[in-house]
């Protein structure tokens, strides 16, 4: 059990002084590009999910 305290205050230890850590300003404007990436991505799929739906319900419905 000590062996598995050391491990965790000496990992404690390496992310305060040895881990380069990004702003917080830099850190935000980083968050706004990958938000507004996710939606915009989100938007493709459901857009080319939704057409694609429509292309295989109309060929079914034209065979059918």
């Amino acid at each position: 059990m000590q062996l598995f305290i050391s491990y965790i205050k000496d990992s404690f230890e390496e992310l305060k002084n040895n881990v380069s850590w990004t702003e917080r300003s830099e850190l935000q404007r980083l968050v706004v590009v990958v938000l507004v990436f996710s939606i915009l991505f989100s938007l493709a799929i459901w857009g080319a999910d939704t057409v694609l739906s429509r292309v295989i319900q109309f060929y079914f419905n034209l065979i059918g």
